[in-house]
């Protein structure tokens, strides 16, 4: 199966396996062991098209395959009213690559201790940007290896469709990016496995080491399930870079596992789900009689991420001693 690198669609995830588009969908914080609680749309633009589209509904399977596919799609392709519509409501301005590229080389620079690593920026005389990719294996520093690097843990904030991370697309132009010229935070750690592995099983190992350290959280549902769909396409595409063939169902599902717990729904500004704050009615039982008291957020009121009364997003450490590895983001702010 093949797909267009800016529009990927959900019904081919879903002839690949339903469980595999479900697991993209999941939202870990809200659900338990016995049910699954699925990411929101939290957005108003799907609401024309009635039940199930509203700002508060989640974002189901049917709402997205069958007759319902291709509902979500790019900003790159979305009509221009409804980027200025999204631009007003939310302060949604997508980067274009070479934006990428250039702030994801200053992260690099500091990492390896040197310039143009990965590649080669250009500012051309008409005003356009552009890189040239670097040839041969990466070389690293004396006191750091391949897997270092691997390892290191990398955060895209209001991460959108996710263009620091991945980029199968310019997320402005809707131009496709070839494998080799991309230049996502993950797009370098699965160039730095390629390099550094031979069997499908090491590599595989390693990829999926790539793919723990790597975060993002993003506010709207629809850009959410853009930005885990690029991500799990991203690890087909170099899988069959370096093997010519497609990796099997097993290992999607093992790295959709890893891609919904991390790349998350959260208000970054709160470090809680979108809109989980509010008043809260409490009653308490007196002598008297029954009485009602209301409380309101106390987060929101004063302005304190560790106050809020709504539900705190939680992210998996990978590498946490098992039952311990659910922690809030937020304590990780120091």
């Amino acid at each position: 199966m093949t797909s267009s690198p800016i529009d990927i669609q959900e019904n081919e995830i879903f002839e690949r396996s339903p469980e595999l588009l479900a697991a993209l969908l999941k939202d870990h914080t809200l659900s338990t062991a016995e049910h699954q609680v699925n990411i929101f749309w939290a957005t108003n633009n799907y609401a024309d098209l009635g039940a199930g589209y509203r700002y508060n509904d989640p974002i189901t399977i049917a709402a997205i395959t069958g007759k319902n596919g291709g509902i979500i799609r790019p900003r790159a392709v979305k009509s221009r009213e409804m980027q200025q519509q999204r631009s007003r409501e939310m302060a949604e301005v997508f980067t274009p690559s070479w934006i990428c590229n250039k702030q994801n080389n200053l992260v690099d620079n500091a990492w390896f201790g040197r310039e143009n690593v990965f590649n080669t920026e250009v500012d051309n005389p008409d005003g356009s940007h552009s890189w040239i990719p670097t040839d041969g294996k990466i070389l690293f520093p004396e006191s750091r290896t391949w897997r270092d690097y691997v390892r290191e843990n990398r955060l895209e904030i209001t991460c959108g469709e996710a263009p620091y991370l991945v980029s199968r697309y310019d997320t402005v132009t809707g131009e496709p990016i070839p494998i080799e010229r991309r230049i996502g935070l993950l797009d370098r750690k699965l160039r730095i496995v390629g390099e550094n592995t031979e069997t499908s099983g090491e590599w595989l190992k390693a990829a999926q080491t790539a793919y723990m350290s790597i975060y993002g959280y993003e506010w709207q549902g629809d850009n959410l399930v853009l930005a885990r769909e690029a991500l799990l396409y991203t690890f087909i595409d170099y899988y069959k870079a370096k093997f010519g063939s497609e990796p099997q169902l097993k290992s999607l599902q093992y790295i959709a596992y890893i891609i919904s717990w991390n790349i998350w729904q959260m208000d970054g500004l709160k470090g809680v789900v979108p809109d989980s704050c509010g008043e809260r009615r409490i009653i308490e039982r007196t002598i008297f009689g029954d009485e009602e008291h209301i409380s309101v957020c106390q987060g929101c009121r004063n302005d304190d991420i560790r106050a809020h009364n709504g539900t705190y997003a939680l992210i998996k450490d990978w590498n946490a001693p098992k039952g311990k590895e659910k922690i809030r983001f937020i304590d990780l702010i120091k």
